[in-house]
């Protein structure tokens, strides 16, 4: 960074990071919405994907996601690693964009001051940061293999915890949610460094990058990736999936863009003390937006349907309801206990009167008896 300022190659690529990080953010809409009505009972599982094939807002959302690699892979070609994934992590700024155009009145002043709060905490971090340096030639086979296997085996950590019991109860969905939305953020920082490894063979042409491991590697690790942040906005609220997709991507990206690229972060001792509060000022924007009555309502609004019982099983019945289920008032009870005694009184009434009349008989037989003795006498 020259004293005057940014050079041109670096605020094109921040330009086209942010362009990037529109799509993306689009796509995450629309992957929410296609995923948060499919049933419970399809999470982690391939019919997830066949679920998803039949909602158009899906394919919007992989369009979109498309195009997002796109402006990434051009701003990966004249920016660093550590310095694009950052600006492309504001996608929750787009996203809480999106939905304050549609609901205005629903923003509040803390959505505001969350806002501000990430784009300072951003641009704070990328400028005592100040990334810099790093060549595709400094990342070797080993370092691939290495950060590869390093990078996954803890996204699948974290996908694992996302269903440990805890306490001995099942994971509630906002854990479920925020643990793998974390997987998906580290895997998705991942594939931004093959972005990075594939950016570097573009201007060689075609034959240099299909020949090249990159793109074969793109493919693979980015539908994992997909299938972590499908099953995350499925799993529970944006509110408890968004923080730790837009936290770990950046930072494992950066790590990434250090450890195998080779780059540079300014690390004296008070440059790791501002950067450390920029990520947290960052953080802290991030998890305030999440919890936004805004994106809230829209969770309600994309939720699941009532479930509906296949066929062959039959339904639960549904708990009485706070009406239904009080106890009669005392005429109610004096009115059902009057009813109640009248088939008694009835029986009784009639009882009584066979008996009566059985009783009658006997003393008329007795006396048609003596009166038929006394004239034979």
């Amino acid at each position: 960074m020259d004293p005057e300022g940014w050079d041109e190659p670096l605020s094109i690529a921040i330009l086209l990071a942010l362009v990037a990080s529109l799509f993306t953010a689009t796509s995450s809409v629309a992957q929410r919405v296609a995923a948060a009505p499919a049933p419970g009972e399809i999470s982690f599982s391939w019919r997830l994907v066949l679920f998803l094939v039949r909602r158009p807002v899906w394919f919007l959302g992989i369009l979109c996601m498309i195009a997002g690699f796109l402006f990434q892979l051009a701003a990966l070609q004249g920016g660093e690693l550590s310095l694009v994934q950052p600006v492309i992590a504001t996608e929750l700024l787009f996203v809480f964009a999106y939905l304050a155009v549609r609901n205005r009145d629903r923003v509040h002043a803390r959505d505001w001051v969350a806002g501000v709060a990430m784009a300072v905490g951003l641009g704070a971090f990328l400028f005592l940061a100040d990334p810099s340096g790093g060549s595709a030639l400094h990342a070797t086979g080993w370092l691939w293999l290495i950060s590869g296997s390093a990078t996954f085996a803890a996204a699948g950590a974290m996908a694992a915890l996302s269903s440990v019991p805890w306490r001995g109860r099942r994971p509630s969905a906002a854990r479920r949610a925020a643990l793998l939305s974390v997987a998906a953020g580290i895997a998705w920082g991942f594939v931004a460094a093959v972005i990075k490894e594939l950016s570097s063979h573009v201007g060689q042409g075609a034959y240099a990058v299909f020949t090249n491991w990159s793109p074969y590697v793109l493919i693979l690790t980015g539908a994992a990736a997909m299938f972590l942040v499908t099953n995350a906005f499925q799993a529970g609220p944006l509110a408890a999936s968004q923080p730790g997709l837009t936290i770990a991507d950046p930072v494992v990206a950066s790590l990434l863009g250090v450890a195998v690229f080779g780059e540079h972060l300014r690390t004296g001792p008070l440059h790791l003390t501002g950067e450390a509060i920029a990520v947290a000022v960052l953080a802290t924007g991030v998890i305030l937006l999440s919890r936004s009555p805004l994106i809230q309502a829209s969770e309600v609004a994309s939720g699941p349907p009532p479930a509906t019982p296949r066929p062959g099983v039959r339904a639960a019945p549904a708990p009485p309801s706070p009406v239904t289920s009080r106890p009669p008032a005392p005429v109610e009870q004096a009115a059902v206990a009057e009813r109640a005694a009248r088939p008694a009184a009835r029986h009784r009434f009639s009882v009584g009167r066979s008996d009566g009349h059985r009783a009658g008989s006997a003393p008329a037989r007795d006396c048609r008896a003596s009166s038929g003795r006394s004239e034979t006498g």
